[in-house]
């Protein structure tokens, strides 16, 4: 019987959300170095190759022609601020200089005092930008300090941002939108400080409109300004040990957001009884533990932001509210001093957990929040794709497809070092990460829901790389799995696992749905993780000419239908090809099919021809043929409704039952060049796909002529190889 294992989901809803493109920025994503992805960019439109300046050359440069900078690739129109409807509003593109007199980039260090929120719904960023602001080493990092309006000015500034596994430098101009001279989006409480207004810029560049940043979750910006680990909590759900958990991770500079999910558009911006605003993006600042008086207890309070720059919480706790007079006159000044500015306020603990229902954690490092010390973690990361009819398998609900999804082998060498702990395991963080959706917003998409599952490795496959197939799944339960499969970029969970081999599947929800991701793995102790990827290659026997012997009567019959095609040179070419299978198929009805395309013969062609005629003698299409026979057996195993197509998914199978051994990029370009959109791949399409792979794998073996799997051809040769095929 199998084992069924079903996978939950959960949709959360953008905060402040809106429509909007994303991940739109002038750098190659990491690891587009591949041959894979050179040959899926290959029709790419040509791009200017001049070499993209560094901000200090371009500075310089403009500095010297004292002549101030404007972005090219970020102008200053309605591009850069909407792609689907135009403000109500006529805006202004001015730079500092004309907005008021002596502007400043930064006043007195970086706070999270200078962040206003403007006209714009991307409180979820500046949620993140404020949090960043309390670590000043981080903040740094994103906002390179050396910039000013007076010294090297030039009307350019840069920003760094962590992107997909580097770190990415955005040049940006500072001309900003104004409405009457005042800025419409985020700015600072003071008037001459442009900081971040400048940031905001910038990250609007990186995702291509300032309407893309329309919502958002503040996880996604903390990643963007840290290249830390995020963690999603439910607080309907959270632990018992959640203030310890959050305590710990303000001890280690992690940065927390949190919110309260909308029901419907009309709750969006919506109160609740208490102020609080729902889908609305509040910061995370401190927490606090005093006494209470007279009960002489401990009271928990936690200190949030609200990104507009003003309060609304009305509950415990609020300004002026009597639960101040229950504390010590000490607990009271030290709290209200910590209280920097109006936006900020205090609440209980329940209270918090009562009202907000997300927490979002960015760990700077995947250190154990619940231990009390740092350690050193190995790291690996995987990109991948999941790409429709090869590799977007959906999660385990779909068991005819879940198995063709991305592998990833996981080994774990060593135990963890906790003397107290009597189990022996391993700790392992994996983080899922899907990339550039938010570009495709502005076509109508969104974030695809997507989790993963780890399977242990059964023992006779151990240290043997290979792609676990359909059965095992089916009858085998996962290890271990996120808690849900969740519409967010990124997916983190954290796990003890014992010492063993281990594969991770990482999927979308649903099938058939194409993206790129990034699987990120930490743990304590030594242990590796690579994609499973099977050994390139063919068992093809290489072609030998038939021998003459006495004919079959079914050799008879090709023998008569081809005379009557081929002309006094008993030859024959693609129209001709075509003709002569279209008969002998006729008459070997296993298969009903038209025959196969001008295309497909061409190809048949460049295979069988052995004395460069670019036609087929007899003797040539007997093997051909017999070539043909073997692959419609294996054709005729997986079309088992008899449609004369098979599954897409199931070509990895078919042509590993041909001999032939691919990695799985080549099953997914096999899917994207033969599948039709349904998924289905039919027997011309099936044919022309074998012809070609033994055609090329010959072809190979002739240039390899020392058998070590490496060929150096000239780009002559090259076109050669590949032209006739």
């Amino acid at each position: 019987m199998a084992f069924l294992e079903y996978t939950q989901v959960t949709t959360l809803s953008d905060t402040e959300a809106s429509l909007g493109p994303d991940d739109w920025v002038d750098y190659p994503p990491a690891g587009s170095n591949s041959i894979y992805t050179a040959i899926l960019s290959r029709n790419e439109a040509v791009k200017d190759a001049k070499r993209l300046k560094t901000f200090l050359e371009l500075r310089d440069k403009y500095v010297r022609k004292k002549v101030l900078f404007e972005d090219p690739l970020f102008p200053a129109n309605d591009s850069s601020l909407f792609y689907s409807h135009k403000f109500n509003m006529q805006l202004e593109w001015k730079r500092p200089s004309e907005i008021c007199e002596n502007p400043e980039f930064i006043i007195d260090g970086a706070s999270r005092t200078d962040i206003c929120q403007g006209q714009l719904g991307d409180c979820w960023l500046l949620a993140a930008i404020a949090c960043l602001t309390l670590n000043e080493k981080l903040l740094y990092r994103v906002i390179p300090p050396d910039q000013s309006f007076t010294e090297n000015y030039a009307g350019i500034f840069h920003f760094q941002f962590w992107r997909y596994g580097e770190w990415i430098d955005v040049i940006v101009d500072d001309r900003i939108p104004t409405l009457n001279n005042q800025l419409v989006f985020t700015k600072s409480h003071r008037n001459n400080e442009f900081w971040s207004a400048l940031l905001e810029k910038a990250y609007a560049k990186l995702h291509g409109s300032y309407e893309a940043l329309k919502g958002g979750n503040t996880l996604e910006a903390m990643e963007d300004f840290t290249g830390g680990v995020t963690e999603f909590f439910d607080l309907s759900e959270a632990p018992a040990d959640l203030y310890k958990i959050m305590r710990k991770a303000l001890e280690r500079g992690s940065l927390m957001g949190c919110s309260i999910d909308v029901l419907s558009a009309f709750d969006m911006e919506s109160r609740t009884d208490l102020g609080l605003v729902r889908g609305h993006a509040y910061s995370i600042i401190a927490l606090e533990e005093c006494d209470q008086r007279p009960q002489d207890t401990k009271i928990r309070l936690i200190r949030m932001r609200n990104p507009w720059g003003w309060v609304l919480w009305k509950g415990p706790w609020s300004v002026n509210s009597d639960e101040w007079s229950t504390l010590s006159i000490a607990d009271k000044d030290n709290l209200k001093k910590q209280t920097v500015e109006a936006s900020e306020f205090w609440m209980s603990f329940n209270d918090f957990k009562r009202n907000f229902t997300k927490l979002e954690i960015c760990n700077l490092t995947p250190d154990t929040l619940q231990g009390e010390e740092r350690n050193s973690w190995t790291v690996a990361v995987n990109e991948g794709r999941w790409v429709r009819g090869s590799s977007a398998g959906g999660c385990r609900n779909f068991p005819d497809t879940f198995w063709t999804n991305p592998q990833y082998r996981l080994r774990l060498y060593e135990e963890d070092d906790d003397p107290e702990d009597e189990q022996v395991a391993c700790t392992v963080v994996v983080a899922l990460m899907q990339k550039g959706r938010r570009k495709e917003r502005s076509k109508g998409a969104k974030l695809f829901t997507i989790g993963f599952s780890i399977y242990e490795v059964p023992k006779e496959s151990r240290g043997c790389i290979q792609h676990l197939q359909k059965d095992f799944f089916l009858y085998t339960a996962s290890k271990a799995k996120c808690k849900t499969f969740i519409n967010l970029r990124e997916v983190t969970e954290r796990f003890r696992l014992p010492p063993g081999e281990y594969v991770i599947i990482p999927s979308t929800f649903e099938p058939h749905q194409e993206g790129e991701f990034i699987l990120r793995v930490f743990s304590e102790k030594r242990s590796t993780s690579e994609e499973v990827e099977t050994a390139i290659g063919s068992d093809q026997p290489q072609p030998k000419l038939l021998q003459p012997v006495e004919e079959t009567e079914e050799e008879k019959q090709f023998r008569s239908i081809y005379k009557q095609i081929a002309g006094e040179d008993m030859q024959i070419c693609a129209n001709e090809l075509k003709v002569v299978m279209k008969r002998v198929l006729d008459k070997h009805n296993e298969i009903k099919t038209e025959g196969f395309s001008l295309e497909t013969c061409r190809s048949m062609i460049a295979l069988m021809d052995t004395d460069g005629t670019g036609k087929l003698n007899l003797q040539e299409f007997k093997h051909l043929w017999n070539k043909i026979k073997q692959w419609q057996l294996i054709f005729k195993r997986y079309d088992q409704d008899k449609s004369c197509s098979i599954s897409s998914f199931e070509m990895r199978n078919a042509v590993n039952d041909a001999g032939f051994h691919l990695n799985n990029q080549l099953y997914d370009i096999i899917a994207m060049r033969y599948a039709d959109e349904h998924l289905n791949v039919d027997f011309d399409s099936f044919i022309c796909c074998f012809v070609r792979l033994e055609g090329m794998f010959r072809a190979f073996s002739a240039f390899d002529k020392d058998g070590d799997g490496i060929i150096k051809l000239n780009v002559l040769e090259w076109l050669q190889l590949t032209m006739y095929s």
